[in-house]
């Protein structure tokens, strides 16, 4: 039997995060992943260079059941102290569009900044041991202490952190576990679904499926929520930023729709009309999109041969249909592709302020475990930083 202050199981970003800053504390902690390797997701993240954090970080930002849930840690810890955190490592970075960050090298930097950190707390008196691959056999909690059983092995700590992240992208060894430890111990979880996944056609909309592989900057919208980036057409369906963005808002049997033409001025279709009346409506359209998009969307619109034929009327319509073409997406891809979870963990049940469980002392959960979810762009990673911090702070 070995003995912690602190055992915390699932060694991502937050489990690490909480880690690192209880272990500098001067805490002893136990790590306990089933996978073989920490970090998984992050290597994955970013096409490899992790986008580890978004510098327009706001509560806004993020979807949960209580939307004020998340402004204490992401409060208390922020993108520009994470950040500072990366520069003292020398890692370099760079930023993309709309305050995405990302490492200049490898995702690898941040694994092995995290251990790093964690490696830190013999100096502080702490200590973080990390054991990897095998799963949990049983939590249990005496009502003082929380115990620990993997491969015929205990540990018992007065702490339990839970950071084993929700069930998106099961092929990097995700599942709902945090959810069933919930559970076990009385809290809600609030319905998860897939999150910054891709949504899929049927129907009638099979066809632009055709288009699969073109891409063009969009507003898409799911209800009142709207994003402008890059829509992508799969040979499933739809993809891209803006969709990924979209997707986390929609729900299953709800449209989206998506402005084709975000930068065209008022009643532009009109004005090509008067200035070339010859004008074919394909040509139009290309004009403001991909050849194969607007070959497509001008059979769509089933409008004459050319602009002059056509009355305003009929083009201020194909106008607006334009600006908000309307889809009916069948499904999503799952989580086997999503990038996150919506839902989770009732964060009725926890402090905003240390992540603990209001009816269970000692029992934190941080991450994507929580329900609190990011967009896309570094905000979930800022989450997992920020409540890994909160938690680690408190044990």
């Amino acid at each position: 039997m070995q003995h912690y202050d602190a055992i915390i199981l699932g060694a991502g970003a937050a489990g690490l995060m909480a880690a690192a800053t209880a272990g500098q504390r001067g805490r002893r902690v136990l790590v306990v992943d089933h996978a073989d390797a920490p970090g998984k997701k992050i290597l994955i993240s970013g096409g490899g260079r992790c986008n580890f954090t978004n510098i327009g970080t706001a509560p806004d930002r993020f979807l949960s059941a209580n939307p004020h849930f998340a402004k204490s840690a992401l409060g208390r810890y922020t993108a520009a102290d994470f950040l500072a955190l990366v520069e003292a490592h020398g890692i370099a970075w760079h930023e993309k569009t709309l305050g995405q960050l990302f490492c200049d090298g490898s995702a690898r930097q941040i694994v092995e900044m995290l251990l790093d950190e964690c490696d830190k707390a013999t100096r502080s008196g702490g200590q973080v041991d990390i054991a990897l691959g095998a799963p949990l056999d049983s939590v249990t909690h005496d009502g003082t202490a929380f115990r620990i059983t993997r491969r015929g092995n205990q540990a018992t700590a007065p702490r339990l952190i839970v950071a084993t992240g929700g069930p998106s992208i099961p092929k990097m060894g995700a599942t709902g576990y945090a959810y069933d430890l919930a559970r076990q111990f009385g809290l809600k979880v609030v319905e998860p679904r897939p999150a910054l996944v891709p949504l899929t056609l049927g129907g009638e909309e099979t066809l632009f499926r055709s288009l699969s592989g073109v891409a063009s900057e969009v507003v898409a919208r799911a209800g009142k929520t709207r994003f402008r980036e890059a829509a992508l057409f799969t040979h499933r369906g739809l993809s891209g930023p803006a969709i990924l963005q979209v997707s986390s808002y929609w729900r299953h049997g709800e449209p989206i729709g998506i402005d084709f033409t975000p930068d065209a001025v008022p009643d532009w279709l009109i004005a090509a009309k008067r200035a070339q009346p010859r004008l074919s409506p394909r040509r139009a359209l290309g004009q403001h999109l991909p050849d194969r998009l607007a070959e497509t969307l001008a059979e769509r619109l089933a409008l004459p041969a050319e602009l002059g034929a056509t009355t305003d009327k009929l083009l201020a319509a194909a106008q607006g249909r334009l600006a908000d073409w309307t889809f009916h997406p069948n499904g999503s891809e799952g989580y086997a592709k999503a990038e996150v979870t919506v839902g989770g963990v009732s964060t009725a049940g926890l402090s905003s302020r240390t992540m603990e469980a209001k009816t269970v002392p000692g029992l934190h959960f941080v991450g994507e475990a929580v329900d609190v979810t990011g967009w896309l762009g570094g905000y979930n990673f800022q989450w997992a930083w920020a409540s890994g911090r909160a938690a680690g702070e408190a044990v």
